[in-house]
């Protein structure tokens, strides 16, 4: 298993509730700080990018 280098959303507050993010080897890994040894969701970095624009897009819309 990968030795992960997990980044706490900038957007995390207090508690459990944080997305974590990490790459590694090509991809981008996701995992949520309840349990980041748990379930992690991979994708490809282009996708990654893509829903991350879409978001700051929509966020900017209102």
């Amino acid at each position: 298993m990968p030795s992960h280098h997990w980044q706490k959303s900038s957007y995390c507050g207090q508690g459990e509730s944080c997305v974590h993010v990490a790459a590694d080897q090509g991809s981008v890994a996701l995992t949520e700080s309840s349990d980041p040894r748990g379930a992690i969701l991979r994708t490809s970095p282009t996708a990654w990018a893509a829903l991350i624009r879409t978001v700051k897009e929509t966020h900017d819309r209102g």
